[in-house]
């Protein structure tokens, strides 16, 4: 049974306009197509969301490492103050 099998009753006995019928079907067909279309921008928003998450955890790692080489330096320059300290206070 085709759907103007089924709309073809309904017009002749409760005397809906076709126009209605036809405006109904267009609105359905807009909010399904709406739908579909929102439907793909989330799923492109999904996809850069899980590009960006990793490289939040690049930047993260690379923070850390920054922090790491920050602290050596740190211990490499108070070690050389501290000969270069013991070179002043002791002349040779």
């Amino acid at each position: 049974m085709t759907i103007t099998e089924h709309i073809q009753p309904l017009l002749e006995t409760k005397r809906i306009p076709a126009a209605l019928v036809a405006a109904f079907l267009l609105q359905t067909a807009g909010a399904l197509f709406w739908a579909g279309s929102a439907a793909e921008r989330i799923t492109v928003l999904e996809n850069r969301a899980d590009a960006n998450q990793t490289a939040i955890e690049r930047v993260a790692v690379l923070e850390e490492r920054s922090r790491t080489m920050q602290q050596s330096l740190d211990r490499i320059e108070a070690e050389l103050d501290r000969i270069t300290e013991q070179k002043t206070a002791s002349p040779e």
